[in-house]
């Protein structure tokens, strides 16, 4: 039911077009806010029903809508530009102040109010939409990540039952395996019971991870992007695959610092007074693309050798100069700036880096 002003505006016939749109996303009622070319509110619909949302957006002229970037969220985006309409997507941290702003208690409507306030900054940050494609192969990254943690769980479950009656294990699962069966005899009925089966369930969660592995590296050696994106160092098919579902075409950065700067490899600033002061890492954004990118800067450093090319000497001097730990994030983050590169730019890109080297 709409709201006795936006009701006025329709009856006088001088209701003008709506522009922007917030939504506010949930399971089963969502909440709505519409506003014209002078920032006047023409659309408010507190209570929308999952089954009534797509028909109203439906309904409006091609506007801007905003949404937060929940769950659900790039599903909707895809269904509303099917409609015209643009589409931008906002991380929850960055709404809250216009929420704030507007001195509002926290409820969907205004939320919904805030969300269509954020939209319409000009400097505001958005999140990439993901195509279906994309989400597909996230949904084999999570799901795969969700295993390697509760096997990891297992084990570590397994060292503080068994540490209960005096055996302590070693933390590399290979001799943990090899070591804990001359111990099983010693330790009473049940806690070997559960001890078998912590192992049974690692066992499979093994197989089950190496599935996961073989299917992920099936579909980055299928794509070429992926394949383009695996000729860097450090980047395996793993990480391509990610970094392809997480980036796209690397069209919503404007640079590669930029895109360095979402995954949380760069250092905070706290300059002021004309004095540049740079703080810690930030850490900020997606940990699993970040951890990725750390360890395949680890194996470049692993691999480094006698290498003598402009790269190796580059990465050799780093971490002689600056450590080893800050020569990896420093590599993590050159890698994640090439990355974008070359899903941006193509051959195009890798054209003008062999003119480069030549």
């Amino acid at each position: 039911m709409e709201f006795p002003h936006f009701v006025k505006a329709q009856r006088k016939g001088k209701s003008m077009s709506i522009i922007t749109v917030g939504i506010d996303l949930a399971k089963n009622v969502f909440a709505v806010h519409g506003i014209n070319e002078t920032g006047k509110a023409e659309l408010i619909k507190p209570r929308v029903a999952r089954g009534q949302l797509l028909e109203l957006i439906a309904k409006l002229p091609p506007c801007l809508i905003g949404m937060e970037a929940c769950s659900g969220a790039h599903h909707w985006a895809r269904l509303f530009q099917a409609y015209g309409h643009t589409v931008r997507l906002i991380a929850p941290k960055f709404v809250s102040p216009y929420r704030l702003s507007g001195k509002r208690g926290k409820n969907d409507a205004a939320d919904a109010a805030a969300i269509c306030e954020a939209v319409t900054r000009p400097n505001m940050r958005f999140v990439p939409i993901k195509d279906i494609e994309q989400q597909a192969m996230l949904c084999l990254h999570r799901t795969r990540q969700g295993f390697v943690a509760e096997r990891t769980a297992s084990y570590n479950r397994l060292r503080g039952l068994i540490a209960e009656f005096g055996v302590v294990l070693p933390q590399k699962v290979e001799r943990l395996r090899r070591e804990i069966a001359t111990h099983l005899d010693s330790v009473p009925g049940w806690t070997k019971r559960c001890a078998e089966d912590l192992l049974t369930h690692a066992r499979e969660l093994d197989a089950r991870i190496d599935e996961y592995d073989q299917a992920i590296k099936e579909a980055a050696r299928e794509d070429a992007r992926s394949r383009a994106l695996m000729a860097l160092r450090g980047i395996g098919p793993t990480t391509a695959s990610a970094l392809l579902a997480s980036l796209g075409a690397g069209h919503d950065f404007h640079s590669g610092r930029q895109v360095s700067a979402w995954l949380g490899l760069v250092p905070g600033q706290y300059s002021s007074g004309g004095k540049t002061r740079l703080g810690r890492i930030t850490k900020a954004g997606d940990g699993y693309l970040r951890s990725l990118l750390v360890l395949g800067a680890r194996s470049i450093l692993a691999g480094l050798g006698d290498k003598q090319d402009r790269f190796s000497r580059w990465a050799r001097e780093l971490v002689l100069r600056r450590g080893y730990w800050k020569a990896v994030v420093a590599i993590a983050a050159k890698n994640a700036r090439l990355a974008w590169a070359v899903l941006k730019y193509g051959d195009d890109f890798r054209l003008a880096g062999s003119e480069a080297r030549a």
